[in-house]
């Protein structure tokens, strides 16, 4: 049994005896005439309570994870309420990324369609002999309706019947309902917070706002990782509202009565900084030089190989390409924010994160307090990508609450949030290739040269030689080649680097798709043709890569027009992007992205569809314009006039297809971000004759 097995295997085995599934587990469920599990809480009053463990940050969990529950107990979705999960990652962990308990990788709805599912259908069928009992009737005379049990003209509801539901014992697990049953799922219907949303009702970090609480702000180095050398705050210190300045071990905190006067206070603040004895890229061309000596000098780590190992050296007949990505930023339209009320048997954490045990870790560790006193409140996200997973931002607010012993809310500037970032590793591809005298691809070298962003969070990672976040997108390659080998090399740079949404799927899958059309056009032959020649054994592949080429017309657009196509595995979905592109002043500009995606069943269709929309413009968005700079071992880059997202006028048409299946859901959250830029490229190179190997794209 594979690790990943073992894990869900065991999950599902520990909610099990969670809900009652055995004589010993019954205590669990029976509580002052309720029936409740970590999962669930249903109260005589009729009142049912999701505990939510995922954080809401755009994907929709909010609305799906509930619809999982209600389906399964035909409940009314607007009688459930929502509540944030503890932390308990014994519990709440993420199956899918190694049982901890954190938002990320796309694993939400994947995570919990079993758990989720399997709790609902055991509350219904605990429901239903408590019913049988009460009414003294059979089980097969009972049946659920909209959060009663009805049996012939006599009824209860769920409420009623939930002290004498949390007695029963259950012979046998129950089975969760067939899709065919399904009268939530597979439909589109609305999401459920988007009305708090659209009132301004929903909390997000910055709108949390815990009695007598003061703001607060940090000036840190422009080098990160820099220290405080001297700092003279007497100016600071004279401006209306300042509570108190502190000396932070990376930076220097400013409480103020409101974030106008923090902001003041800042401005006033007198640092001299120390950089000493860190190891400073002095700029980009410094960071290349770097990744460009890896990728010759190193050998790699081999994620996929097969058939004989093919030799680096150039030879006639053989392709060669180098393409290379910048850092990025995330860029999240919410900047880096926490609240934290500490006092001597409590500490209470607010904010948009990604992991509440992270969270909780470091509240624990910073304050001194048991775990069980410190209380996560996870926000709404208003936007995540991965930031927010870190808690570079969460110490701080910690350390300041505990040196002014008030409650406080740090809040972190755009520049703040874009020059301390855990930015997308810089990366380097080298790829290779030979075809067969029938113009097949006989041989495919890739080597990914990059900045581990899992690191940082595991030092052990280096004793591993590999990172399993930068060997995504490799490991799932799903052309047939005979002799293929991909690797990868961990390379530091000096710089920060961290999760950006799509991870090693997004690096990976430019330069690889890049390199397919490189392959196809080099010898004549058609892109999407070239492609399916190397999809014998992978169905799913085909049928979406089909799919989008009759979705896009491909082969058939105006003159001026040239279409480009790239088609990625990642997170378990495949995923394909048609991309139409003119020439504008000598540049490309995108007229229509057409995508087409198996994720497995399709819970919420609707949703799908705004998730890969959403997607597709943030790669386009990155691809175009957006790289980090660094100038003396410091971003450059601060605000969005530097750093510019995607504007309206810039937005080509999108079009997107999702694919029916009735296999398990698999993610989507990301799944629209790695295939945009490669197919953009490949449009390009057919609109123009010059391959786009680096980005932006756009040289402005």
């Amino acid at each position: 049994m594979q690790r990943r097995q073992f894990l869900q295997a065991g999950a599902l085995a520990s909610s099990a005896l969670w809900l009652g599934l055995s004589g010993t587990s019954q205590a669990v469920w029976a509580t002052s005439a309720q029936l409740t599990n970590p999962w669930l809480r249903l109260e005589r009053v009729n009142r049912l309570t999701l505990f939510l463990a995922r954080a809401e940050m755009g994907q929709d969990v909010y609305t799906t994870l509930t619809f999982l529950i209600a389906e399964e107990l035909d409940h009314p979705v607007d009688l459930i309420r929502i509540e944030m999960a503890p932390v308990n990652p014994a519990v709440y962990g993420n199956t899918l990324l190694g049982g901890l308990q954190l938002t990320g990788g796309s694993t939400s709805v994947r995570d919990a369609w079993g758990k989720l599912r399997l709790v609902g259908a055991t509350a219904r069928a605990l429901l239903l002999q408590a019913a049988a009992q009460h009414f003294g009737v059979a089980v097969s005379e009972c049946r659920p309706e909209a959060g009663l049990v009805r049996c012939g003209s006599r009824q209860a509801t769920y409420g009623e019947l939930a002290a004498l539901a949390a007695q029963q014992t259950l012979a046998q697990a129950a089975t969760p309902k067939p899709p065919g049953q399904y009268r939530l799922l597979g439909r589109r219907l609305p999401r459920l917070d988007t009305p708090a949303k659209v009132r301004g009702q929903a909390q997000f970090g910055t709108d949390v706002h815990p009695p007598g609480m003061l703001s607060a702000g940090v000036s840190m180095c422009p080098v990160i990782g820099g220290k405080v050398a001297f700092v003279d705050d007497a100016q600071a210190r004279a401006v209306p509202g300042v509570h108190g300045i502190y000396t932070l071990p990376d930076g220097v905190a400013v409480v103020a009565e409101d974030f106008h006067q923090v902001s003041q206070a800042r401005e006033k603040l007198k640092i001299r900084w120390d950089t000493s004895g860190l190891p400073l890229p002095a700029n980009n061309a410094a960071i290349d030089a770097i990744l460009a000596k890896a990728a010759d000098t190193q050998p790699g780590y081999v994620v996929k190989q097969t058939g004989q190992a093919p030799t680096a050296s150039a030879k006639a007949g053989q392709v060669r390409a180098t393409y290379q990505q910048p850092m990025l930023a995330h860029a999240a339209l919410e900047p880096m924010n926490c609240s934290v009320s500490i006092s001597a048997d409590a500490c209470h954490v607010w904010g948009p994160f990604q992991s509440s045990q992270l969270v909780s870790g470091t509240a624990a560790a910073i304050t001194g307090l048991a775990a069980e006193k410190i209380h996560v409140h996870t926000t709404f996200l208003g936007g995540g990508f991965g930031r927010k997973l870190e808690i570079d931002c969460v110490s701080q607010a910690l350390q300041i609450a505990k040196l002014s012993q008030k409650p406080i809310r740090l809040i972190w500037s755009r520049e703040d949030d874009t020059q301390h970032d855990f930015y997308r590793p810089p990366a380097l591809h080298q790829f290779a290739g030979e075809l067969d005298s029938d113009g097949r691809l006989q041989m495919l070298t890739g080597k990914l040269v990059s900045p581990s962003p899992l690191l940082h969070l595991n030092p052990g990672v280096a004793k591993l030689g590999f990172d399993m976040y930068m060997i995504e997108g490799f490991k799932e390659f799903v052309y047939d080649v005979p002799n293929l080998r991909l690797e990868t090399v961990m390379q530091d740079v000096g710089m920060r680097v961290g999760f950006w949404r799509g991870v090693g799927h997004n690096l990976n899958a430019f330069a690889a798709e890049s390199f397919m059309d490189e392959m196809a056009q080099g010898n004549g032959q058609d892109p999407l043709a070239f492609r399916l020649r190397h999809l014998d054994k992978q169905p799913r592949a085909r049928a979406v890569l089909q799919a989008v080429a009759e979705q896009a017309n491909w082969g058939r657009v105006r003159a001026d027009r040239h279409q480009g196509l790239a088609l990625w595995h990642c997170y378990g979905s495949y995923v394909a992007v048609v991309a139409e592109v003119s020439s504008q002043n000598g540049e490309p500009r995108v007229h229509k992205l057409s995508c087409a995606i198996d994720c497995g069943f399709a819970l919420r269709p609707s949703q799908i569809e705004a998730q890969i929309e959403g997607g597709l413009l943030w790669g386009y968005s990155s691809a175009m314009r957006n790289r980090i700079t660094v100038k003396d071992g410091a971003v450059v880059e601060d605000n969005f006039d530097a750093y510019p997202l995607l504007r309206f006028a810039d937005v080509p048409e999108v079009d997107v297809r999702v694919l029916g299946s009735d296999l398990a859901p698999s993610g989507v959250g990301e799944a629209g971000v790695p295939v945009v830029a490669p197919a953009i490229a490949n449009a390009w190179a057919r609109a123009s004759g010059k391959r786009l190997r680096s980005m932006p794209f756009l040289s402005d």
